[in-house]
């Protein structure tokens, strides 16, 4: 809030000073009018983008809910799962026993249950079908 608030008045001091500098060129008559304004649009153009691109946030990506019933329904157990939500962000067998501290042949033995709880031959094929059933 802090920082808000000093942007702001930072942003007020700046028009101040510039509008005290276009009037103070008026009246010298060094400058014409015309430059006046253009150095202003340019100045607050610069300060409208800055503004612009930091408070643009990314778009919330759409998350649906979880359907943990259905989980408990296909009967994968909390370990299955876990490994299934780790096969999502791609990561190998290695990467999911080095994760999850177990060896890769327990992590071999949960995917292949994942498989056939899914009905699934391959590890794509039960992502997707993981998918549209809303458990990931």
């Amino acid at each position: 809030m802090k920082k808000t608030v000093l942007v702001f008045s930072l942003l007020i001091l700046a028009l101040l000073l510039l509008f005290q500098f276009g009037k103070y060129t008026l009246i010298s008559g060094d400058t014409q009018i015309e430059y006046i304004m253009a150095g202003i649009a340019i100045v607050f153009l610069g300060i409208g983008l800055f503004i612009n691109k930091k408070t643009q946030k990314p778009t919330p990506v759409s998350i649906h809910d979880i359907d943990l019933k259905k989980v408990e329904e296909l009967g994968i157990t909390n370990r299955e799962y876990e490994v299934l939500q780790l096969i999502s962000t791609g990561l190998s067998n290695k990467e999911i026993a080095d994760k999850l501290f177990l060896s890769e042949s327990t992590i071999k033995t949960h995917v292949s249950n994942l498989l056939v709880k899914l009905n699934a031959k391959r590890r794509t094929q039960a992502l997707q079908i993981a998918k549209n059933l809303q458990i990931i």
